[in-house]
């Protein structure tokens, strides 16, 4: 797990002040009483300096799950567009997808009678919410539908999400282990994760793929200085199902590893529309110019299987 996550199912109970992991500094609470912005809610940022400059300071934030419980109680308290997955308080209907199947008795689609990868060996990741599937190689690990990770400001207090993705998956959770914060737990960080989000506010696919790419690997690896992110021109991609959209890749170079696990990182964005016209987006972030980053051709592998998933009616 990366610095501030919990497991959906476990962990200290979120409503106890004492035990609440996302009353640290560093979290944004998740649930229906939370104040401040939810990560679902967050609308598609343009990839720009933040008004205010690019002051530092404090611990990078890092990406956070959200309990499941939380994200039920969350989700039926939201009105209006939801950031991953539809409008108002219940998801779109998504259209055909020759990748559906019944959900397992656990509920989990990656799971017994769940939809099939459409590589052999590979393992599926399903959002549920938002109509979307795509695949990852077997040394991936998939999370909860549950799950939703985001990037902040370091220096914003109202920890105001600028991306996030949900349902992801995560390859080698325990890439890289530390306690900068001398807590005396160590927090894990991922080699790299890959999720689906809805682009509220985003005009078109190719400002959503600019825009997150470069949200994450800012967010996530180069604050406080946007200077050392640089942006591909989009360019047109069409996955294996047919799915025509703009994708981009973001790196940085030079950040300032001011603790044991920081490192450069790159995002590469596929944002396409769905179904319904709206645009949703699938995201892949990792570690850069490290042993063991993930190539590009693998990313753009894992880019071809996003699909669209129609979500039986029992799910």
């Amino acid at each position: 797990m990366w610095h501030g996550e919990q497991p959906p199912t476990s962990g200290p109970d979120p409503r106890d002040p004492q035990n609440n992991p996302y009353r640290q500094p560093g979290y944004q609470q998740t649930g229906a009483s939370a104040q401040g912005p939810r990560p679902w809610d967050a609308p598609t940022l343009p990839a720009a300096p933040p008004s205010g400059g690019d002051a530092g300071g404090g611990r990078r934030t890092r990406m956070i799950a959200i309990g499941a419980a939380a994200a039920v109680v969350a989700a039926s308290a939201v009105t209006g567009a939801v950031l991953l997955g539809g409008d108002g308080d219940q998801a779109p209907a998504p259209a055909p997808s020759t990748s559906a199947a019944a959900p397992s008795p656990t509920g989990n689609p990656r799971d017994g009678d769940g939809p099939k990868p459409t590589v052999a060996g590979w393992k599926v990741v399903v959002n549920p919410d938002l109509g979307v599937a795509f695949d990852v190689p077997a040394d991936w690990a998939p999370q909860s539908p549950d799950w939703v990770s985001y990037v902040t400001e370091d220096d914003d207090p109202q920890e105001k999400p600028l991306v996030a993705m949900k349902a992801p998956a995560l390859l080698k959770e325990k890439w890289c282990s530390s306690d900068d914060d001398r807590d005396g737990t160590a927090d894990d960080t991922p080699l790299a994760s890959a999720g689906t989000r809805g682009n509220n506010g985003a005009r078109d696919p190719e400002e959503a793929a600019r825009a997150d790419s470069a949200n994450w690997v800012y967010g996530l690896y180069a604050q406080p200085d946007r200077a050392k992110v640089t942006t591909s021109p989009a360019t047109s991609f069409t996955t294996d199902s047919g799915l025509t959209g703009s994708l981009v890749t973001s790196s940085s170079s030079g950040v300032e590893r001011r603790e044991k696990c920081d490192s450069d990182g790159k995002a590469t964005t596929f944002a396409f529309a769905d179904g319904d016209g709206d645009v949703v987006s699938w995201s892949f972030v990792g570690a850069h110019e490290v042993g063991e980053e993930v190539p590009d051709a693998m990313v753009k592998e894992i880019a071809r299987t996003v699909r669209l998933y129609t979500v039986p009616s029992e799910y």
